[in-house]
């Protein structure tokens, strides 16, 4: 009864990860404007050149200004958030068939812990090349959320891992 209890918290938090991404996935590929712009900006270190030009100076080399580029690593970014979504949701129903006897323990807890991962990275990406181009002069919304989501999946990690240690 724990094993199936633990596997099924299990499914249920990978696939809430799965939920957020896979809306903002359809947002970036639907509407692209409502993130891309803001990217653009981050790359761009607009708002520190206009907000903080006394800083600014010391790394606006960092800049990226061709918008071919910038919508180019925009695209990248989607097709990663595609690919972490599509992880998540495998690893969301491996679980849960896991929990229901159709699949074997180990390679469910690894294929949630995979997609977890990704989703881990993505966040962890952002914070990473966010720092790089300074997005705390001006956008500190969005380095909290890529840090609260950083620690989301990080929870979810601890979940499926020590979840394997008592399912396993």
């Amino acid at each position: 009864m724990l094993e199936t209890t633990v596997l099924a918290a299990q499914a249920v938090s990978v696939a809430f990860m799965a939920a957020w991404l896979t809306i903002g996935a359809l947002e970036n590929l639907l509407h692209p404007f409502l993130n891309e712009t803001y990217t653009a900006e981050v790359m761009d270190m607009t708002r520190m050149r206009e907000e903080y030009p006394e800083a600014y100076r010391f790394v606006a080399h960092r800049r990226v200004t061709s918008a071919r580029v910038r919508r180019v690593l925009f695209r990248l970014i989607v097709s990663w958030e595609l690919a972490a979504t599509a992880a998540l949701w495998a690893g969301s129903a491996a679980l849960a068939m896991s929990a229901a006897g159709q699949m074997a323990q180990d390679t469910a807890i690894a294929l949630g812990l995979a997609g977890t991962l990704m989703f881990t990275a993505t966040w962890c990406g952002f914070l990473i090349v966010g720092n790089w181009f300074c997005y705390w002069f001006g956008h500190e919304g969005g380095q909290n959320t890529h840090f609260q989501m950083t620690l989301w999946g990080m929870l979810n990690a601890v979940l499926l891992v020590g979840g394997a240690v008592v399912v396993l």
